[in-house]
């Protein structure tokens, strides 16, 4: 018996990385999954790179299948509210009810406060944060209907300190852990559960290129072995560096399970103790 069982989960940024393994983990517990993407090459600030794409839902689909278990797939864009509704729409026809919205869709790029540009701060706080408020939006009536549901919403440990040269992700991840104690406040009288996960370092394709490699490593000519050298410094548990996505997944399953079936308006970070740490400064300013 699986910690799913007769659920149909909708994962929003499904397609690939932690969203991926959020599909297959729930599909592997017995759920039936709606697995949301887009399918665009964004550019944002100086970091270019694909968010998911139609083929790497496909390939989550043929994963989600090999647990036998049905998985829908849409191409739709949190930043649409539209696009949302039809999503579920289909789901509920399609497969009866949503149980379970993981909202994880977002992205990650670096700068300076006070050197972004209007448009970089902009599509950081549409994807993030109001792309989540957008997919809580697209699923709560269903949940109140039915009485019951559950929403894990991806914040990051940079929801809980800051990050340098982070400021506009760390705004956007401050504020869906606001959002989601709102969501799980004014839910709580239907039965529907809300809570965040805050990921620490995570290996997924949204880290995986030269600017993070180059950012990890402190200097140009960066290297994924570099990040991943630098990635056990980040940590307090011993031999930990970066981590895989199923770390998260596995968390969302029991906050998504009877297991929690008490657990609303939390925060469960997921760093291998990274928050412990008090940091160290290595460049400090003496005059």
């Amino acid at each position: 018996m699986g910690m799913l069982d007769g659920k149909v989960v909708l994962i929003t940024g499904g397609a690939r990385g932690q969203g991926r393994a959020h599909a297959v983990a729930s599909a592997r517990e017995g759920a039936d999954v709606v697995v949301v993407d887009v399918d665009v090459d964004v550019g944002i600030g100086s970091v270019h790179y694909p968010l998911g794409t139609a083929a790497e839902l496909a390939q989550t689909a043929r994963l989600v299948g090999e647990h036998g278990r049905r998985c829908l797939t849409a191409i739709a864009d949190v930043r649409s509210q539209d696009q949302l509704d039809a999503v579920v729409a289909r789901a509920i026809a399609e497969l009866g009810h949503v149980d379970v919205l993981i909202a994880n869709a977002g992205i990650w790029t670096q700068g300076l406060i006070w050197e972004l540009s209007e448009q970089t701060w902009q599509d950081m706080i549409d994807i993030n944060l109001t792309g989540v408020w957008k997919s809580a939006k697209a699923v709560i009536p269903h949940m109140i209907e039915r009485q019951t549901g559950s929403i894990v919403i991806t914040s990051s440990v940079n929801g809980l300190e800051p990050g340098f040269q982070y400021g506009h992700y760390a705004s956007s991840k401050h504020g869906v852990i606001g959002l989601m104690k709102n969501i799980a406040l004014e839910l709580a009288p239907h039965g529907v559960r809300c809570n965040a996960i805050s990921p620490g370092a995570i290996r997924t394709p949204m880290v995986m290129h030269q600017q993070a490699f180059d950012t990890f490593r402190g200097a140009e000519g960066g290297t994924e072995a570099d990040m991943m050298a630098a990635g056990y410094h980040f940590h307090a548990l011993r031999g930990q560096t970066f981590m895989e996505p199923g770390a998260i997944a596995d968390t969302a399953l029991y906050l998504n399970s009877q297991l929690a079936s008490g657990v609303t308006g939390v925060v469960i970070p997921v760093d291998a103790g990274h928050l412990l740490l008090t940091g160290v400064n290595m460049a400090p300013v003496t005059e």
